[in-house]
């Protein structure tokens, strides 16, 4: 019993692990990644320093950080430490960083 007990809990950390790896893949169409490269250009944001807090793709903004609409776009923007980061408003988790 104990070896189906340990195999069901394996089961059920992959299927979470796998879950939240997908959760943080977001495709943003060729499209709208031209809509949101072009509307940033025409209005760019001074950038905010954030001390600790890696620019990495599922990495979670603090909410004393403002985002930035693009319009007819789900997500949010803002500059940090002088890099635009695509942010989703609802989890405030960085989705895709631009260079």
């Amino acid at each position: 019993m104990g070896k189906q007990l340990s195999s069901a809990a394996a089961a059920v950390l992959l299927l979470v692990g796998v879950s939240a790896a997908a959760a943080q893949d977001v495709i943003i169409q060729p499209e709208q990644d031209t809509v949101i490269r072009e509307y940033v250009k025409k209005k760019p944001m001074a950038s905010v320093s954030l001390l600790g807090v890696e620019l990495n793709i599922g990495t979670a903004l603090p909410d004393t950080v403002e985002l930035y609409e693009v319009p007819d776009v789900q997500y949010r923007y803002v500059v940090v430490d002088g890099r635009t980061v695509l942010v989703d408003p609802g989890t405030r988790k960085i989705v895709k960083v631009y260079d």
